[in-house]
Protein backbone atom coordinates (compact mmCIF):
# COMPACT_ATOMS: atom_id res chain seq x y z
CA UNK A 1 0.00 0.00 0.00
CA UNK A 2 1.29 3.51 -0.91
CA UNK A 3 -0.01 6.84 0.48
CA UNK A 4 -2.51 7.22 -2.73
CA UNK A 5 -3.96 3.77 -2.01
CA UNK A 6 -4.88 4.66 1.25
CA UNK A 7 -6.88 7.88 -0.67
CA UNK A 8 -8.51 6.09 -2.80
CA UNK A 9 -9.27 3.53 -0.40
CA UNK A 10 -10.31 6.26 1.75
CA UNK A 11 -12.80 7.74 -0.78
CA UNK A 12 -14.05 4.36 -1.67
CA UNK A 13 -15.31 3.91 1.72
CA UNK A 14 -16.95 6.81 2.52
CA UNK A 15 -18.80 7.05 -1.02
CA UNK A 16 -20.56 3.72 -0.50
CA UNK A 17 -20.60 3.05 3.19
CA UNK A 18 -24.36 4.40 3.61
CA UNK A 19 -25.12 3.69 -0.30
CA UNK A 20 -26.67 -0.22 -0.57
CA UNK A 21 -23.89 -1.31 -2.49
CA UNK A 22 -21.53 -2.21 0.16
CA UNK A 23 -18.62 -1.00 1.30
CA UNK A 24 -16.68 -3.98 1.84
CA UNK A 25 -16.96 -5.43 -1.33
CA UNK A 26 -15.98 -1.75 -2.85
CA UNK A 27 -12.77 -2.31 -0.87
CA UNK A 28 -12.24 -5.62 -1.78
CA UNK A 29 -12.48 -5.07 -5.22
CA UNK A 30 -10.69 -2.01 -5.18
CA UNK A 31 -7.85 -3.39 -3.51
CA UNK A 32 -7.72 -5.96 -6.10
CA UNK A 33 -7.67 -3.25 -8.82
CA UNK A 34 -4.76 -1.58 -7.21
CA UNK A 35 -2.78 -5.26 -6.84
CA UNK A 36 -3.11 -4.74 -2.94
CA UNK A 37 -2.38 -8.25 -1.19
CA UNK A 38 -5.15 -8.73 1.03
CA UNK A 39 -2.74 -9.03 4.28
CA UNK A 40 -3.87 -8.49 8.16
CA UNK A 41 -3.08 -5.30 7.92
CA UNK A 42 -4.78 -4.68 4.67
CA UNK A 43 -8.01 -6.42 6.16
CA UNK A 44 -7.86 -4.02 9.47
CA UNK A 45 -7.48 -1.05 7.43
CA UNK A 46 -10.31 -1.50 5.68
CA UNK A 47 -12.24 -2.03 8.90
CA UNK A 48 -10.62 0.46 10.71
CA UNK A 49 -11.35 3.83 8.14
CA UNK A 50 -15.17 3.07 8.67
CA UNK A 51 -14.94 5.38 12.09
CA UNK A 52 -14.55 8.22 9.50
CA UNK A 53 -17.65 7.21 8.34
CA UNK A 54 -18.80 6.98 11.64
CA UNK A 55 -17.84 10.79 12.52
CA UNK A 56 -19.65 11.76 9.80
CA UNK A 57 -23.20 10.70 11.09
CA UNK A 58 -22.30 12.15 14.41
CA UNK A 59 -21.93 15.44 12.64
CA UNK A 60 -24.82 15.26 10.80
CA UNK A 61 -27.50 13.61 13.15
CA UNK A 62 -26.01 14.04 16.37
CA UNK A 63 -28.79 16.28 17.47
CA UNK A 64 -31.47 13.44 16.62
CA UNK A 65 -29.53 10.78 18.32
CA UNK A 66 -28.83 12.55 21.51
CA UNK A 67 -32.55 13.74 21.75
CA UNK A 68 -34.73 11.01 20.50
CA UNK A 69 -34.54 8.31 23.47
CA UNK A 70 -36.71 5.87 21.88
CA UNK A 71 -34.29 5.86 18.51
CA UNK A 72 -31.69 5.20 21.45
CA UNK A 73 -33.25 2.07 22.31
CA UNK A 74 -34.50 0.63 19.41
CA UNK A 75 -31.05 1.15 18.17
CA UNK A 76 -29.21 -1.06 20.86
CA UNK A 77 -31.81 -3.67 20.15
CA UNK A 78 -31.40 -3.72 16.75
CA UNK A 79 -27.31 -3.64 17.20
CA UNK A 80 -27.16 -7.01 19.67
CA UNK A 81 -28.24 -9.70 16.79
CA UNK A 82 -25.61 -8.15 14.76
CA UNK A 83 -22.68 -7.73 17.94
CA UNK A 84 -23.49 -11.62 18.61
CA UNK A 85 -23.33 -12.87 14.88
CA UNK A 86 -19.82 -10.81 14.72
CA UNK A 87 -18.61 -12.00 17.31
CA UNK A 88 -19.26 -15.94 16.70
CA UNK A 89 -18.05 -15.32 12.81
CA UNK A 90 -14.95 -12.78 13.18
CA UNK A 91 -12.35 -15.60 12.40
CA UNK A 92 -14.49 -16.48 9.24
CA UNK A 93 -15.22 -13.08 8.03
CA UNK A 94 -11.77 -12.06 7.77
CA UNK A 95 -10.62 -15.50 6.54
CA UNK A 96 -13.47 -16.48 3.47
CA UNK A 97 -15.50 -14.25 2.91
CA UNK A 98 -13.06 -11.86 2.50
CA UNK A 99 -11.12 -13.44 0.27
CA UNK A 100 -14.17 -15.00 -2.00
CA UNK A 101 -15.08 -13.36 -5.53
CA UNK A 102 -17.37 -15.94 -5.91
CA UNK A 103 -19.28 -14.78 -2.92
CA UNK A 104 -19.06 -11.43 -3.25
CA UNK A 105 -20.59 -11.96 -7.00
CA UNK A 106 -23.46 -13.62 -5.74
CA UNK A 107 -24.19 -11.39 -2.73
CA UNK A 108 -24.09 -8.15 -4.44
CA UNK A 109 -26.51 -9.87 -7.26
CA UNK A 110 -28.84 -11.64 -5.09
CA UNK A 111 -29.36 -8.36 -3.19
CA UNK A 112 -29.49 -6.39 -6.23
CA UNK A 113 -32.66 -8.70 -7.58
CA UNK A 114 -34.15 -8.45 -4.42
CA UNK A 115 -33.97 -4.45 -4.80
CA UNK A 116 -35.96 -4.42 -8.08
CA UNK A 117 -38.47 -6.87 -7.57
CA UNK A 118 -39.63 -5.40 -4.14
CA UNK A 119 -39.67 -1.96 -5.71
CA UNK A 120 -42.00 -3.54 -8.47
CA UNK A 121 -44.59 -4.58 -5.95
CA UNK A 122 -44.14 -1.32 -4.46
CA UNK A 123 -45.05 0.39 -7.56
CA UNK A 124 -47.85 -1.84 -8.03
CA UNK A 125 -48.97 -1.56 -4.81
CA UNK A 126 -49.05 -4.81 -4.32
CA UNK A 127 -46.77 -3.70 -0.84
CA UNK A 128 -46.81 -0.19 1.04
CA UNK A 129 -43.70 1.62 2.76
CA UNK A 130 -45.61 3.94 4.85
CA UNK A 131 -44.58 3.25 8.63
CA UNK A 132 -42.28 5.94 10.52
CA UNK A 133 -39.59 4.78 12.96
CA UNK A 134 -41.69 6.57 15.99
CA UNK A 135 -44.14 3.19 14.94
CA UNK A 136 -40.97 0.37 15.50
CA UNK A 137 -41.81 -1.87 17.88
CA UNK A 138 -39.31 -3.97 20.13
CA UNK A 139 -39.45 -6.93 17.89
CA UNK A 140 -39.05 -5.08 14.51
CA UNK A 141 -35.73 -3.48 16.06
CA UNK A 142 -34.59 -7.34 16.34
CA UNK A 143 -35.65 -8.19 13.27
CA UNK A 144 -34.14 -5.33 11.65
CA UNK A 145 -30.68 -6.35 13.56
CA UNK A 146 -31.08 -9.69 12.51
CA UNK A 147 -30.83 -8.81 8.60
CA UNK A 148 -27.81 -6.56 9.35
CA UNK A 149 -26.25 -9.07 11.18
CA UNK A 150 -26.63 -10.63 7.06
CA UNK A 151 -23.78 -7.97 5.94
CA UNK A 152 -21.29 -9.81 7.51
CA UNK A 153 -20.83 -11.44 4.13
CA UNK A 154 -19.23 -8.46 1.92
CA UNK A 155 -21.68 -7.76 -1.16
CA UNK A 156 -24.65 -7.95 1.17
CA UNK A 157 -24.38 -4.15 2.26
CA UNK A 158 -25.24 -3.29 5.76
CA UNK A 159 -27.18 -0.23 4.35
CA UNK A 160 -29.06 -2.51 1.95
CA UNK A 161 -29.88 -5.54 4.59
CA UNK A 162 -31.14 -2.66 6.74
CA UNK A 163 -33.48 -1.01 4.16
CA UNK A 164 -34.40 -4.06 2.60
CA UNK A 165 -35.59 -5.48 5.80
CA UNK A 166 -37.46 -2.05 7.01
CA UNK A 167 -39.14 -1.76 3.95
CA UNK A 168 -40.27 -5.05 3.94
CA UNK A 169 -41.52 -4.27 7.31
CA UNK A 170 -43.27 -1.51 5.81
CA UNK A 171 -41.28 1.59 6.75
CA UNK A 172 -40.51 4.18 4.19
CA UNK A 173 -37.62 5.08 2.16
CA UNK A 174 -36.01 8.05 4.36
CA UNK A 175 -36.99 6.57 7.58
CA UNK A 176 -35.42 3.40 6.62
CA UNK A 177 -32.43 5.11 5.57
CA UNK A 178 -32.34 7.53 8.55
CA UNK A 179 -32.20 4.37 10.80
CA UNK A 180 -29.11 2.74 8.52
CA UNK A 181 -27.14 5.93 9.28
CA UNK A 182 -27.57 5.82 12.97
CA UNK A 183 -27.19 2.53 13.62
CA UNK A 184 -23.99 2.27 11.53
CA UNK A 185 -22.50 3.94 14.56
CA UNK A 186 -22.24 0.92 17.02
CA UNK A 187 -22.21 -1.28 14.24
CA UNK A 188 -19.06 0.19 12.79
CA UNK A 189 -17.85 1.52 16.01
CA UNK A 190 -17.67 -2.25 17.32
CA UNK A 191 -16.22 -4.08 14.22
CA UNK A 192 -13.44 -1.28 14.14
CA UNK A 193 -12.68 -1.87 18.11
CA UNK A 194 -12.76 -5.81 18.06
CA UNK A 195 -10.66 -5.42 14.89
CA UNK A 196 -8.19 -3.21 16.86
CA UNK A 197 -7.64 -5.56 20.05
CA UNK A 198 -7.02 -8.45 17.62
CA UNK A 199 -4.74 -7.05 15.56
CA UNK A 200 -0.61 -7.32 16.50
CA UNK A 201 -0.08 -3.71 17.59
CA UNK A 202 3.67 -3.45 15.91
CA UNK A 203 1.79 -3.88 12.54
CA UNK A 204 0.05 0.05 13.20
CA UNK A 205 3.35 1.32 13.67
CA UNK A 206 5.55 -0.49 10.88
CA UNK A 207 6.68 1.78 7.81
CA UNK A 208 3.99 4.22 7.17
CA UNK A 209 0.89 1.95 8.32
CA UNK A 210 0.07 4.99 10.95
CA UNK A 211 -0.46 7.44 8.32
CA UNK A 212 -2.14 5.54 5.74
CA UNK A 213 -5.06 4.55 8.53
CA UNK A 214 -4.78 8.38 8.97
CA UNK A 215 -5.17 9.34 5.50
CA UNK A 216 -7.89 6.80 5.02
CA UNK A 217 -9.93 7.97 7.70
CA UNK A 218 -10.28 11.27 7.06
CA UNK A 219 -10.90 11.12 3.61
CA UNK A 220 -13.31 8.79 4.23
CA UNK A 221 -15.20 11.19 6.93
CA UNK A 222 -15.13 14.25 4.02
CA UNK A 223 -16.61 11.76 1.33
CA UNK A 224 -18.96 10.17 3.63
CA UNK A 225 -20.57 13.68 4.66
CA UNK A 226 -21.14 14.54 0.87
CA UNK A 227 -22.62 10.55 0.44
CA UNK A 228 -25.28 10.92 3.39
CA UNK A 229 -26.35 13.92 2.57
CA UNK A 230 -26.52 13.59 -1.45
CA UNK A 231 -28.53 9.76 -0.52
CA UNK A 232 -31.25 11.52 1.09
CA UNK A 233 -32.16 14.14 -1.36
CA UNK A 234 -31.74 11.53 -3.69
CA UNK A 235 -34.36 9.21 -2.14
CA UNK A 236 -37.00 12.31 -1.60
CA UNK A 237 -37.49 11.30 -5.33
CA UNK A 238 -36.17 7.69 -6.69
CA UNK A 239 -36.34 4.48 -5.95
CA UNK A 240 -33.70 1.42 -5.05
CA UNK A 241 -33.99 0.26 -8.47
CA UNK A 242 -31.18 1.76 -9.96
CA UNK A 243 -29.11 0.21 -6.75
CA UNK A 244 -30.28 -2.73 -7.69
CA UNK A 245 -29.06 -2.74 -11.50
CA UNK A 246 -26.05 -1.61 -10.21
CA UNK A 247 -25.32 -4.23 -7.81
CA UNK A 248 -26.28 -7.02 -10.58
CA UNK A 249 -23.65 -5.11 -13.18
CA UNK A 250 -21.02 -5.13 -10.01
CA UNK A 251 -21.62 -8.98 -9.81
CA UNK A 252 -21.06 -9.65 -13.23
CA UNK A 253 -18.08 -8.06 -13.51
CA UNK A 254 -16.56 -9.47 -10.31
CA UNK A 255 -17.73 -12.78 -11.30
CA UNK A 256 -15.80 -12.95 -14.31
CA UNK A 257 -13.14 -10.33 -14.79
CA UNK A 258 -11.63 -10.72 -11.03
Amino acid sequence: MNLLNALILGLVEGMTEFLPISSTAHLIISSKLLNIPQTEFQKFFEVFIQSGAILAVVVIYWNIILKNKNLLINIILSFIPTAVVGLLLHKVIKGVFFESFTLIAASLFIIGLFFIIFEFLLKKKIVRTNKKIIQMTIIQALIIGTGQSLAVVPGISRAGAVLLTMMILGFNREESALYSFVLAVPTLFAASALDLLKIDPQLIFVDNNLIFLIVGTVTSFISALFAIKWFVKFLQKNTLTSFGFYRIGLAIFTYFVL
